[in-house]
């Protein structure tokens, strides 16, 4: 007496041995890859070079605007650039200016923002490093 299974193996034949480690071996490469991937990114974001955040902005007049930030170096002081927005109440950009810190003046700085007209927000975009596309 034959079981189903028999039934079937000998109808549409067994799995190749070598067909399921080949789909193994297939499937554990690309794990591997997109856990490489995964720590290689992860390694690569969790300590830019340079790293910020806007600690205080004031609207001073019609015309000017402040922005105090600390930046943060990673491995060590590099040069910079950080970009500042004012906005007005309409949200259209009524003043940008792209600075570059000095780390030997500190970890905060102070800017000032010449604006087209009266601005109701600043806008730190952050800052960027050789190799850093991303401000942070």
């Amino acid at each position: 007496m034959s079981t189903d299974q028999d039934s079937l193996e000998q109808r549409y034949g067994a799995p190749s041995r070598t067909g399921r480690i080949a789909v193994a071996a297939v499937g554990g490469a690309i794990v591997a890859a997109l856990l490489g991937w995964l720590v290689w990114t992860a390694d690569f974001w969790a300590d830019p070079p340079v790293s910020s955040k806007m600690l205080t902005n004031d609207v001073l007049d019609d015309h000017t605007a402040t922005v105090t930030a600390r930046i943060q170096y990673g491995d060590g002081p590099v040069e910079a650039t950080c970009t500042i927005r004012a906005i007005a109440h309409d949200k259209t950009i009524v003043g940008e200016v792209t600075v570059s810190p000095d780390p030997a003046d500190g970890p905060d700085h102070t800017w000032e923002i010449s604006t087209d007209r009266r601005a109701t927000a600043v806008d730190w975009l952050g800052c960027t490093a050789e190799g850093q596309p991303r401000p942070h």
